[in-house]
């Protein structure tokens, strides 16, 4: 319900209008969203860095995964 809620408040409809038209793809939309905007602020108070990496060290970590994958 609070999702309903949030979604009707972010685009300007009322409750029952989500809850009559809306699907899955809206709420994944909605998380999208908020967890970008929630990441910004953390990224932008620097309670979450972003890691600096090099290009060799993501490469390396992409191939270690694959490997873990197979």
């Amino acid at each position: 319900m609070i999702n309903i809620g949030m979604i009707a408040k972010q685009y300007g409809v009322l409750p029952s209008i989500v809850r009559e038209y809306g699907n899955t793809y809206d709420l994944m939309i909605y998380d999208v969203m908020m967890s970008w905007e929630q990441h910004q602020q953390e990224k932008a108070s620097g309670k979450k860095a972003t890691p600096k990496l090099s290009q060799e060290e993501m490469m390396a970590a992409l191939e270690r995964v694959k490997k873990e994958k197979t």
